[in-house]
């Protein structure tokens, strides 16, 4: 059995070697065998948040270790502290975007894509031109972006789902997951 300051040490190795998922491993393991690890816990939010292509995500990390390097007791509270102001911070901009996104709905004939979802019923290919020209699906997500272009690949809209990674990618450029998603379309096509 690894201890845990010996997984600690891997899991922070993986992240400073941008290795987040195995990193996120390590310090799930932590957590599984010590449940009140606050490094172990601060560590897995900011290895999904640099998963998830947070770019802040590097910087708390860096942050956190200066503090730890200069002894400071005190390093797991104050990351937790900004994490969970990062978290507010996020949950505060969502609730202003909520009701434009609401009123854009009504106005536009627009459907939200977690909506687009339930009405599918297996049939994402007749659903989808069914609505396509006549209703707008609002992506307010990540996820639920990748989610779509996966689909449109899947059932055979290649060249709208270009489009869209195209657009994406002008914004994104550096986002991994959509870059993987262009070079496995251009290679199955």
């Amino acid at each position: 059995m690894i201890k845990k300051n010996k997984l600690l040490t891997l899991a922070n190795d993986s992240f400073l070697k941008s290795d987040y998922t195995n990193a996120l491993r390590y310090y799930a393991d932590v957590l599984h065998k010590c449940p009140d690890s606050k490094e172990a816990y601060n560590g897995a939010i900011l290895a999904e948040m640099a998963m998830s292509g947070e770019d802040g995500a590097e910087a708390i990390f860096d942050y956190y270790l200066l503090l730890k390097q200069n002894n400071n007791k005190e390093a797991d509270t104050i990351i937790s502290d900004i994490l969970q102001g990062i978290d507010e911070t996020y949950d505060g901009i969502n609730a202003l975007f909520s009701e434009p996104i609401k009123n854009k709905l009504d106005l536009e004939d627009g459907i939200l894509y977690e909506d687009f979802i339930q009405l599918i019923d297996d049939d994402f290919k007749r659903t989808f031109q069914n609505i396509m020209f006549s209703t707008k699906i609002i992506i307010t997500k990540k996820e639920d972006f990748i989610d779509f272009l996966k689909k449109l690949i899947a059932f055979d809209f290649k060249e709208m789902a270009l489009s869209y990674l195209e657009s994406a990618l002008t914004l994104y450029a550096n986002d991994k997951e959509l870059q993987a998603i262009v070079k496995d379309l251009k290679i199955g096509s």
